[in-house]
């Protein structure tokens, strides 16, 4: 899908992220579903499947997905005071989504969306922020998060070429020999990744699973949320969680 647009949109008063961190290390997850959820909100008011008071709208409704009201809720998903977004490209948003012949919803289960997290964890001692991107999986007859992507910058000298020492390589015919010259590839640690593929592409999930799993990190908190959506056609947009009173910001730029 090629994307023509890119829609950031940020929303008031979500509490998923507060929620969250009222349950003590996911003791009594029991709060979480009492709770409204926020995101699951923002699917059904995004789809016309609820109303401003929070009822639900089922498909026997004569009000389920009506155009009227996705239209009203949509427009105020912008920041008015904005002045990055102009009229025409919100319009424009909001037509696409909204086109009569073939008008789009969001699907939770349809895939082509996750989540950003910005997390903190102490790493001998110091705090360390790590970015970990979560998607929906399959699993029995239901659906999990899972972790399936990390990053964190203090992973990145494990992943750097050495390129400043030309000529590390092991000879053409080194099976010869039953690679006993392999020995040299680690002489200095530092040099060793002239010695792998060049076809390797670094993995920080691997190293946050085995830095985890050893116990040299631990997990403190998470900062910051955000989801990522690609589920309408020719465009993307960001959600993302704002919790102090007064705070809209959205903004729209041609890609």
């Amino acid at each position: 899908m090629i994307l023509k647009k890119v829609l950031l949109i940020f929303l008031i008063g979500l509490s998923f992220h507060l929620q969250a961190q009222l349950v003590d290390e996911m003791k009594d997850e029991s709060k979480l579903y009492a709770e409204t959820k926020q995101i699951n909100q923002f699917f059904r008011r995004f789809n016309g499947e609820e109303d401003e008071k929070g009822e639900r709208y089922y498909s026997t409704d004569k009000q389920y997905r009506n155009v009227k009201l996705r239209k009203k809720y949509l427009e105020i998903l912008f920041d008015r005071s904005n002045t990055g977004i102009s009229h025409d490209l919100k319009g424009q948003f909001v037509n696409d989504v909204l086109e009569k012949k073939d008008p789009v919803t969001l699907d939770f289960h349809g895939g082509n969306w996750f989540a950003e997290l910005q997390a903190t964890f102490t790493v001998n001692g110091k705090d360390q922020p790590i970015t970990l991107f979560m998607e929906l999986e399959k699993h029995h007859l239901g659906t999990r998060w899972v972790i399936y992507k990390a990053h964190a910058d203090m992973f990145d000298p494990s992943f750097k070429r050495d390129t400043v020492v030309v000529g590390k390589f092991l000879h053409p015919m080194s099976h010869e020999l039953d690679f006993m010259n392999l020995r040299k590839a680690f002489l200095n640690k530092d040099s060793v990744a002239q010695f792998v593929s060049k076809q390797f592409t670094p993995d920080h999930l691997s190293v946050f699973l085995y830095e985890t799993k050893k116990g040299s990190m631990n997990y403190k908190s998470v900062e910051q949320v955000k989801f990522h959506f690609f589920q309408i056609p020719g465009w993307y947009f960001e959600l993302a969680e704002f919790n102090r009173p007064g705070i809209i910001r959205a903004s729209l730029s041609p890609t």
